[in-house]
């Protein structure tokens, strides 16, 4: 069973910012913000994006399968741009680990057969 010690480690490891994938990342951002009409155009072009993703994992929760999954991927694009979809991110993944700690413990609680 993986620990939240080690989820924790892992994604900061994953988000250090001297990372060569991060170093790109953060080089073609700064490109992208010297130029006021490319910046407006990323910004529609992220929204329209993680918009429909979202959207389409909307429409895909009833069904079985990952549906909440894509949603969840479509608020990571707009929070890349957006800061509301930031903050829903943040609060989702809050509550995400908030129900995967009471499964885990109601797991561990349940007798064995």
């Amino acid at each position: 069973m993986v620990t939240r010690d080690e989820i924790d480690r892992e994604i900061a490891e994953g988000e250090r910012p001297d990372r060569p994938i991060m170093r790109m990342l953060r080089a073609i951002r700064r490109r992208i913000e010297r130029r006021p009409g490319l910046r407006r155009a990323y910004r529609v072009a992220v929204a329209v994006l993680g918009g429909m993703i979202a959207t389409v994992g909307l429409l895909l929760v009833p069904l079985p399968g990952p549906g909440w999954l894509i949603v969840f991927l479509g608020l990571a694009i707009l929070g890349t741009e957006f800061a509301w979809a930031k903050r829903v991110a943040a609060f989702t993944k809050r509550q995400l680990a908030r129900f995967w700690a009471w499964w885990q413990s109601r797991r561990a609680a349940r007798p064995v057969a």
